[in-house]
């Protein structure tokens, strides 16, 4: 009778801790993540004006990665051009519209900055944080930049972001803060 209470008991017991033990839910293995991973872990998945990209260049982790955009842009001129090579894979690149940028920054300093420097800032704009700066640096002419997307705002329809700009080297220092307003697929203008 003892042992048949003892075995009740335990019989009970293990009932009740049964529901605790862990579940083996259907997880995906670690190379195939769940259905919406991307969405939820993946911050540059879309960017500010919902266009999707497949590449942040390094603008979230506050550089930008020149070389890979001089790569993706080559020897493209101008930003309309040049945010369309590789549409359709994961090597497409916003980019600001040069011809803009050369006559607002100043002459000498809109020279310098070619199609991956418009490339890094137009980025900048479409996957940057608000307040969050994003360094690079041009070997070429001896230039770093520091973009800091701003607030948005939309003007005649269009997506636009305010952002502070920071150019130095080869003995200059140029700071000021603008405007740029997302014109087509890619392409940032200066508003």
């Amino acid at each position: 009778m003892i042992i048949r209470a003892k075995c009740l008991v335990l019989t009970v017991i293990l009932a009740l801790l049964a529901p605790i033990a862990p579940s083996a839910y259907a997880d995906p293995p670690p190379w195939a993540p769940a259905h919406g991973w991307r969405k939820n872990h993946d911050p540059y998945y879309v960017g500010y004006t919902g266009r999707k990209w497949g590449r942040d260049y390094d603008i979230i982790g506050g550089t930008c990665n020149r070389q890979a955009i001089g790569t993706v842009l080559g020897g493209a001129v101008g930003g309309a051009i040049g945010s369309t090579v590789g549409k359709g894979d994961s090597r497409a690149v916003a980019i600001i519209i040069g011809s803009v940028l050369g006559a607002v920054i100043g002459n000498k300093i809109g020279k310098d900055m070619d199609n991956a420097d418009r490339g890094c800032l137009g980025h900048t704009l479409e996957l940057g944080a608000d307040h969050k700066p994003v360094f690079w640096e041009n070997p070429e002419n001896g230039l770093s930049y520091t973009v800091t997307p701003l607030k948005g705002f939309e003007s005649n329809g269009l997506k636009c972001r305010e952002y502070d700009l920071d150019i130095s080297g080869d003995g200059m220092h140029d700071m000021r803060r603008e405007k740029a307003c997302h014109t087509s697929p890619g392409n940032w203008k200066r508003y």
